[in-house]
Order: structure tokens, then C-alpha cells, then sequence
């Protein structure tokens, strides 16, 4: 086991204490923009883990960074969601 394994599982350990963390406040506010979030930071500890445990070379990478592309987008449409529905009322 390397540094790089132990600090990827780090990692991978934050952004999930992250997602339970906005997970519980959607639950208390049912407020759609902390479940966005949510789901964010659980598709980027799924993008980590997949780079750490699938030992995959640098080159080949490019594909992975999808996930990460697509949990940044759902924040950006939860924040878009959350200030459309502000305009509104």
C-alpha cells in the first residue's frame, strides 16, 4: 500500500462524510439544492474510488473525469433550480 492508496482513501472517506453531511440537512429542509449536493460529492467519491482501485494509467484517465464533469453540472443545475425558484415567488 502506497501514500498515494492511503491519501485517495482520504480522500474518497471526505467527500462521502460530505455527502451524508448535505444529505442530512435535505432531509430536516427538503430544500432540492442540499440533495444536489448530496449527490455531488457522492459521484466524485465514486470518481475518486474508481481512479484509486482501478489502477489506471495516467493516459486513460480522461474518460473517468466524466463522472466529475456530471457531479459539477448537478450542482450547477441544482444552483439554477434553487435561484429560478426564488424568481418566482
Amino acid at each position: 500500500m502506497t501514500l498515494y492508496d492511503f491519501l485517495s482513501g482520504a480522500v474518497v472517506f471526505g467527500f462521502l462524510v460530505c455527502g451524508l453531511f448535505f444529505l442530512r440537512y435535505w432531509h430536516r429542509s427538503r430544500d432540492e439544492l442540499f440533495l444536489s449536493f448530496a449527490l455531488a460529492f457522492g459521484l466524485l467519491g465514486l470518481g475518486q474510488s474508481v481512479i484509486a482501485l482501478g489502477n489506471i494509467p495516467t493516459e486513460e484517465r480522461g474518460t473517468i473525469y466524466l463522472i466529475r464533469l456530471a457531479a459539477f453540472l448537478l450542482i450547477l443545475f441544482g444552483i439554477y433550480r434553487k435561484n429560478r425558484a426564488a424568481r418566482l415567488s
